[in-house]
């Protein structure tokens, strides 16, 4: 009998239901949850693999100071007293809190109490930074406040939605099966993908255009002007409910054709099509993310977007609206309780001297912060010049994930005070701190998050604390009771906070603020424990219920109106001739962040082993760059290396880098310590989709491949990428020298007892060389080497790592790097939810499968989370392209 928990994954902005399960042998597994709205029993890859990551490898069990164990008392009033000290001594700016959006909304809530309410600082500041603050800035200038207007349910009633900047397919998979379930079911539905890439998104689409960099802006500048000159106008909704639009159209009848010709980078003809449609068809929904917001000129484009749906009042109705995509799981929760640096709780305004004497008063706290504290970037120069001499880091990462990683790093490094809050111990920001604090992890936690569509939900614990592991708020708590402020931190549970946060929601709101959840505000603890999940707003005295927004104006400024903007085009070309490439960094479909999760599941890294750069054929053959070989990337800020993907999906002389790897999973892969730290003016956000590079082939004596049954320790490469695998692990090798003796390499490396002879082969002439090494029957470690890229069938070798190898046939066949005849090589991963490979589903199209639907059939594949139906349908077109030759 399985004991089952609802509650909600832990990845990105769609806020998946997931029912968790332990069974009678203490096994967890997860599925979808049928009953919850956003997902309907839905799960992506990512979601389907969460038991996969909950182990205890690497986690941080019990406090440390100073890399040795201590006790939560000691080490918690250490924590206190450098705060207070240094607040004390140097003022309550020279202290900063950096959040995340891994946190729990009651998490978040007792940091920006903490800090802005009691320490009297602003200086928290989350990641959610880099990912939607450039929406939050848009927002509030258009509407007053950070108001998403509408639902998920508008982008199925819709009959056209516009996806820009938005890898839905990867990077929001159940919300793009959605639409992909409602396009099916209507035909006539169109789809327009905005993306400089040809994504996996880019299937669904009828019309993609591959714009240029930040050319977004004059994109939807070009369309409010060509609007302005039809009928699809809305002249009553802007006299009524607008303000401005004398002036932003203006500003975009400015702008001539051929400027929008060069700006984005289009052909006449895509344009005049794009712009036909948004006219022609009343349904229109604009989804918009990372490539939109991570931007020097994010907070224009979030603007130029609104002003065309203000424009036509295209808003608050059903199928209608912009909508943003948030990135992670709970960064709308952030931006409840103020998470970020210029923001107060419950949606109220720092500037505002009525929302900060309302917030102090209902916090009853001693001070309350009067200006817009550091915004990320800002804040870790004044960690590197000494203005902020206490820093507590929270479930994030930031070595890895900010600009500029490697002035990030040593900023942390010469910190005279740093502690975090993480559940792995190794982490590459981790390594650097004076306290670590032991967090509980997904499966451990207890609390609420929120959803991109405005939706409350429930993250329940279902397994027990390990270690000496404790709540992100509960080490919060205590230390504000430490630092003096005993009864504003009384809390015992995470319902007691979510009531608070409730409450202020509603304090003297009388309609003047989108957020209030004043219904929750006298919850119990029995009904938090059972809170199903529900949308905002839910005042006092109402009923849970869909709600959209500014359908009949109702605007949060003063006036009641909404703003029209008017945008000036910005400088997008950041090329030159030292650094001719641009760079675009963002996610894939299987791994998130930084990989302290999804790094843990074998099953995840099938599909994409190890860091890479997209790169268009003809951009490879000027630089001497072949497919598979290593490319090294540079800008003034760093440089990385990782394996060359030549692909026509990419555009001429522009780059793609996943953000994902760290230095625990690849040798010089953090791609963000090539970003320089610019940033949009308003927002703050870096432009991590825009960086002017340098790119040049990386030259290797030898490329390896291998698999270890033992996690390698101290990888001795010039490039190295590691994964977990079925049975242990595999990796991808380049040398700039031969080793003198290979044997002893993989001795050192791969912890095998020095009495252990290979099973080897070498070729002098052609510099091949294959060692394997065996425990009796079972496999310990296999290496393969050579002047080129490797070519073994790795998911074959990788599942050498779990055969029994008593047969001495099968031991040779494993030094030939091949499987033998009666052993079919499944190929490169493609569905990661199946275990399924590119050669079964070409052998499955050659026997008769040439749709999508076959291949699900007679394979599974692309029959769970859906995310790999466009590479499928890629392969069934190759083979039935080949065929026909």
């Amino acid at each position: 009998m399985s004991a089952e928990t609802k509650t909600t994954c832990p990845y990105c902005g769609v806020g998946c239901g997931v029912i968790a399960s332990i069974d009678d042998d203490g096994k967890v597994s997860v599925k979808g949850d049928p009953d919850h709205p956003s997902n309907y029993g839905r799960l992506c890859s990512k979601g389907s693999a969460l038991a996969e990551t909950i182990d205890l490898d690497d986690r941080l069990l019990y406090p440390e100071v100073g890399g040795e164990r201590a006790s939560w008392d000691e080490t918690l009033d250490l924590v206190a007293r450098r705060f207070s000290e240094t607040v004390a001594a140097h003022g309550p700016d020279s202290v900063a809190f950096y959040v995340s959006g891994q946190l729990l909304t009651e998490d978040y809530y007792l940091a920006n109490k903490l800090m802005k309410g009691f320490i009297g600082s602003a200086n928290i500041d989350t990641n959610s930074r880099l990912c939607m603050s450039s929406s939050v800035a848009g927002h509030r200038r258009a509407f007053g406040s950070d108001t998403v207007p509408g639902t998920y349910e508008d982008i199925e009633l819709a009959d056209l939605v516009i996806l820009t900047g938005s890898n839905l397919a990867w990077c929001h998979p159940v919300l793009y099966q959605r639409l992909a379930a409602a396009k099916a079911e209507r035909p006539g539905m169109k789809v327009v993908v905005i993306d400089p890439r040809r994504t996996m998104t880019s299937d669904i689409a009828d019309l993609h255009l591959a714009i240029r960099p930040d050319g977004d802006v004059a994109l939807f500048t070009g369309l409010l002007a060509r609007l302005a000159q039809g009928s699809a106008i809305d002249q009553n909704f802007i006299a009524t409910h607008t303000e401005g639009f004398s002036d932003a159209f203006a500003e975009a009848s400015a702008l001539s054709f051929s400027d929008l010709l060069d700006k984005t980078g289009l052909p006449a003809m895509q344009l005049r099509e794009f712009f036909r449609l948004f006219e022609t068809t009343e349904k229109v929904v604009t989804c918009y993310s990372q490539g939109v917001n991570q931007s020097s000129s994010g907070t224009d484009k979030v603007n130029a977007i609104l002003n065309c749906h203000l424009a036509t009042g295209r808003i608050g109705r059903p199928g209608m609206g912009p909508f943003s995509l948030t990135g992670q799981p709970n960064a709308m929760g952030g931006r409840e309780v103020g998470g970020l640096a210029n923001m107060l709780a419950a949606h109220m305004a720092i500037e505002n001297a009525d929302d900060r004497d309302r917030v102090q008063r209902f916090w009853k706290s001693p001070v309350i912060a009067e200006r817009p504290g550091l915004k990320a970037v800002d804040m870790f120069r004044a960690v590197a010049d000494g203005r902020v001499k206490a820093l507590w880091i929270m479930a994030t990462n930031p070595v890895v994930s900010m600009p500029d990683a490697d002035a990030v790093e040593a900023a942390i490094k010469a910190c005279p005070f740093v502690v975090v809050s993480d559940v792995l111990k190794q982490t590459d920001t981790a390594r650097h701190a004076d306290v670590l604090l032991p967090s509980i992890g997904w499966a451990e936690k207890d609390g609420t998050v929120t959803n991109s569509e405005r939706r409350i939900s429930r993250q329940r614990g279902f397994l027990p604390s390990p270690g000496e592991a404790k709540p992100d708020w509960w080490q919060m708590a205590e230390v504000g009771r430490r630092m003096g402020f005993t009864e504003a931190f009384s809390f015992h549970s995470p319902a007691g906070i979510f009531a608070e946060h409730a409450a202020l929601s509603s304090f003297e709101n009388i309609g003047s603020r989108d957020f209030d959840i004043g219904a929750c505000s006298q919850i119990a603890a029995e009904d938090y424990e059972t809170l199903s999940p529900f949308q905002w707003p839910q005042p006092a005295g109402t009923a849970p219920q869909t709600t959209r927004f500014f359908a009949k104006g109702g605007f949060f400024h003063a006036d009641g109106k909404a703003r029209f903007v008017a945008i000036k085009m910005p400088v997008s070309d950041r090329t030159s001739a030292e650094f001719p490439f641009t760079l675009n960094t963002g996610r894939i479909r299987d791994q998130w962040h930084t990989m302290t999760r999804t790094g843990k599941s074998a099953r995840l890294s099938s599909h994409i082993a190890e860091p890479f750069a997209e790169i268009h054929p003809r951009d490879a053959i000027e630089i001497g760059v072949s497919d598979a070989s290593l490319i090294e990337i540079e800008s003034p800020q760093g440089k990385v290396i990782v394996r060359a993907l030549v692909t026509e999906r990419q555009a001429r002389s522009s780059l793609f880098v996943p953000m994902h790897w760290n230095d625990s999973f690849a040798a010089k892969a953090r791609i963000d310590t090539v970003v320089a730290p610019v940033t949009d003016p308003f927002s703050g956000q870096p432009a991590s989709k825009n960086v002017a590079v340098a790119a040049r082939p990386f030259k290797a004596s030898y490329y390896g491949f291998a698999v270890s049954v033992a996690k390698p320790q101290h990888l001795e490469a010039a490039y190295w990428a590691l994964a977990k695998a079925d049975g242990g692990w595999r990796m991808e090798l380049a040398f700039d020298d031969a080793v003198e003796d290979w044997a002893d390499w993989c001795r050192a490396t791969f912890d095998i007892p020095p009495d252990v002879e290979p099973l080897g082969y070498a070729d002098q002439t052609s510099g091949d060389l294959r060692l394997a090494f065996f425990d009796g029957d079972r496999l310990l470690a296999a290496l393969f080497l050579a002047r080129q890229p490797v070519a073994v069938a790795r998911n074959w070798a990788i599942a050498q790592l779990s055969a029994s190898h008593g047969n001495m046939r099968k031991r040779f066949a494993l030094v030939a790097g091949r499987p033998g005849a009666n052993t079919p090589d499944p190929g490169a991963t493609v569905c990661s939810c199946f275990g399924v490979g590119v050669n079964q589903i070409v052998g499955a199209v050659r026997n008769g499968c040439h749709s999508v639907e076959a291949v699900g059939k007679a394979l599974n594949a692309g029959t769970n989370c859906g995310s790999c139906r466009a590479e499928i349908r890629g392969i069934i077109d190759g083979c039935l392209a080949t065929a026909a030759e």
